[in-house]
C-alpha cells in the first residue's frame, strides 16, 4: 500500500473517478496547465485532455453556476474554488440555486456537484486565504459537508463526494496538505506531526458519507473534532495522558449524531474543537445536540475550544489557533470538574 500526502491522495482520487467515469471533471482558476495553486491537480490536464480539466476564470459565481449548469445535464463535475475565502462571490449560487434543485424540480434533478476548497491557516496567508468558513455551509438544506483528516479519508471522501447525487462541500484544510505543525509555536521539531503522509490503497473504495472515526478510544472523556484539530487533540491527550475518546466527524452535515452520543454517554464529559471562530461555529450545534441527548450523563459542562473571536491575524496566526497547551488546559478543567 502507497504511502501518499493529502495533496496525492486527494489528486488519486480524481484520477480514479475520472478513469471510471467520462462524465468526471475538473475545473477551477488554475486547475488546469499549472494543475492548481497547491497541486491537487496536477498532471490531471495533460492525461484526460483540456476538454475535461480546465481552467476557469476569476468568477467564482460562474464557477458554480457553470458546475449546475454541468450536472444537470448529466456530469459530476469537481470545481475548486481556489481558496475557502473565495468562496462567498458563489454564495448565492450555491443557496439559492445548487442546494434546492432536487427540491423544486421534485426530484426531476439532482445536483452531483462536488466544490472542492482549501480552508483554514498555517501558511500566513492573512485574512482572505485562511477562513474556516464551515458552519456557514452546515446550515444549508440540501449540501452534504465535509472535511477530512488524512490522506486515507480524503481519498475515500472525494470518491463518495464525486459519486453522490447531492451536490458536496469539500473542505481541505491546508496545514494537512504536505507536513502540518500540530503543537505550540517556538516548540522543537519532534511537535511536528508523523501523519503527514499515510497509507493510502491504490484501488478505487469509498468513506461512507455521515459516519465518525474513532481515532483513539478511551474512557475518561470526549473530544469532538475534524480536519487538523483532530490532531491537535491526539497530540494533547498523549502528552497529558488522558484517556481521550476522540471522535473525527469526518462529516459535518450529515454529521454521525449516534457516534457522538454514544461517547458522550460513555464518558460523561465532552469537548468541541474547531479551528473557526467561537461564535455560532458548528460547535456550538454540536453541543445543543449533545445537550438534547446526554444531559442526564454529562458530569460537568460541555467544553469549546475554538479560533478566536476576531478578524484573521496574519503575523499572529499561531496564536489565534487552538494549539496543544490551549486544547490541555480545557482538558485539565474537564478532567478536574467536580462530580
Amino acid at each position: 500500500m502507497p504511502s501518499m500526502s493529502m495533496i496525492q491522495a486527494l489528486n488519486n482520487a480524481m484520477d480514479l473517478k475520472m478513469k471510471d467515469d467520462p462524465t468526471v471533471t475538473a475545473f477551477g482558476e488554475d486547475v488546469g496547465y499549472f494543475g492548481g495553486v497547491f497541486g491537487v491537480t496536477k498532471g490531471l490536464q495533460e492525461k484526460y485532455g483540456s476538454e475535461r480539466v480546465f481552467d476557469a476564470p476569476i468568477n467564482e459565481g460562474a464557477i458554480v453556476a457553470m458546475a449546475m449548469g454541468m450536472a444537470v445535464n448529466g456530469m459530476r463535475p469537481v470545481a475548486e474554488i481556489q481558496f475557502a475565502d473565495y468562496v462567498f462571490p458563489g454564495f448565492d449560487q450555491i443557496l439559492s440555486e445548487l442546494s434546492r434543485i432536487r427540491y423544486r424540480s421534485a426530484n426531476q434533478y439532482t445536483a452531483p456537484v462536488t466544490i472542492r476548497t482549501p480552508c483554514g491557516g498555517g501558511i500566513y496567508g492573512g485574512q482572505t486565504h485562511s477562513m474556516s468558513p464551515e458552519a456557514f455551509f452546515t446550515h444549508i438544506p440540501g449540501l452534504v459537508v465535509m472535511m477530512p483528516s488524512n490522506p486515507y479519508d480524503a481519498k475515500g471522501l472525494l470518491t463518495s463526494a464525486i459519486e453522490s447525487d447531492d451536490p458536496v462541500i469539500f473542505f481541505e484544510p491546508k496545514r494537512l496538505y504536505n507536513g502540518p505543525f500540530f503543537g505550540d509555536p517556538g516548540q522543537p521539531s519532534s511537535s511536528w506531526s508523523s501523519h503527514a503522509k499515510g497509507d493510502v490503497p491504490e484501488d478505487l473504495y469509498s468513506v461512507p458519507i455521515g459516519k465518525a472515526e474513532t481515532v483513539r478510544a478511551g474512557q475518561e472523556l470526549t473530544v469532538i473534532a475534524y480536519g487538523t484539530m483532530v490532531h491537535v487533540a491526539l497530540a494533547a491527550a498523549e502528552e497529558l495522558g488522558v484517556d481521550a475518546d476522540i471522535l473525527d466527524l469526518r462529516t459535518l452535515i450529515p454529521y454521525d449524531v449516534e457516534a457522538v452520543t454514544t461517547s458522550v454517554q460513555k464518558t460523561g464529559r465532552c469537548m468541541v474543537l474547531h479551528e473557526a471562530p467561537r461564535t455560532s461555529g458548528f460547535g456550538a450545534e454540536l453541543i445543543s445536540q449533545i445537550q438534547e441527548d446526554c444531559f442526564y450523563s454529562l458530569e460537568a459542562p460541555i467544553v469549546r475550544v475554538t479560533g478566536w473571536d476576531t478578524p484573521y491575524p496574519h503575523a499572529h496566526e499561531w496564536s489565534y489557533f487552538p494549539g496543544k497547551s490551549r486544547v490541555m488546559k480545557a482538558m485539565k478543567t474537564l478532567m478536574e470538574a467536580p462530580q
